[in-house]
This record gives structure tokens, C-alpha cells and sequence, in this order.
């Protein structure tokens, strides 16, 4: 799986894209939502390069899952915690989860795999008490 740097607009968008991807296709009503509510600019991207790290994703998993043999491992939640930590800063995630959820949405219906990757999401960014 690629890297990007720490807490870039590129980190937070394949975050985005994890959710976008995760039941295994991009619904007609998530790319409007992407679209309508200017989910690359909120992020820092132009919406090419958001398509680009959606499609960088897409490699990085079929690469995963040949490798693996199933999709589901690419998306479990130790795999996505590498991914997740490339962002700390509360704010970016607070802005990404935010997105998150818009595209889950989009389609009325949140997918088994929608609901792990969100699940990770949270469970990683959310604060602990010490």
C-alpha cells in the first residue's frame, strides 16, 4: 500500500476513498455526493487528484488481494490501522470522518464493509482516557 505524508490532504482523502470502495463499487449517488458537497476541496484536493488516489487505492487492493486471496483481509482493521495513523491531527480527522459519513450515506444504505472500515475509523481516532 502506498504512503503519504502525515496528516496531507492525500492521507485523509484515501481514508475517504476506504469507504468509498469498501462494499465493492462506487454508487451513481456517492459520486454526487462527492460531488455536491465539494468533498475533494473540503479535503485540499482538486477532484482529478482525489480521483487519482481513488484509483491508487483500487490498485493497492487488487495488488492486496491477489497477494491474500480476499478483499476482506484487505480492509480488516489491522490492515487499515497503518493507514489510519498517517493521520493525528484532531481537526483533519474530525474533517475526514466527517466526509466519511457523507459518502456512506449517499446510498441509504450502509454495507457490511462500510460499517468495518467506519468502525476502525472510529475505534482509532477516538480518544482514550489515559
Amino acid at each position: 500500500m502506498r504512503s503519504y505524508p502525515r496528516n496531507s490532504p492525500q492521507a485523509a482523502a484515501r481514508i475517504v476513498a476506504l469507504v468509498l470502495i469498501a462494499d465493492g463499487h462506487i454508487d451513481r449517488r456517492e459520486e454526487q455526493v462527492i460531488e455536491t458537497l465539494g468533498i475533494a476541496r473540503k479535503l485540499g484536493l482538486g477532484t482529478a487528484e482525489f480521483e487519482r488516489i481513488v484509483q491508487a487505492l483500487c490498485e493497492d487492493q487488487a495488488l492486496g488481494q491477489a497477494s491474500s486471496g480476499t478483499i476482506s483481509a484487505v480492509l480488516d482493521p489491522a490492515s487499515l490501522k497503518p493507514l489510519l495513523a498517517e493521520i493525528d491531527d484532531p481537526k483533519l480527522r474530525k474533517r475526514t470522518i466527517e466526509q466519511c459519513l457523507a459518502v456512506a450515506s449517499a446510498d441509504r444504505h450502509l454495507a457490511d464493509a462500510e460499517i468495518v472500515v467506519l468502525a476502525a475509523i472510529l475505534d482509532a481516532w477516538t480518544p482514550r482516557p489515559h
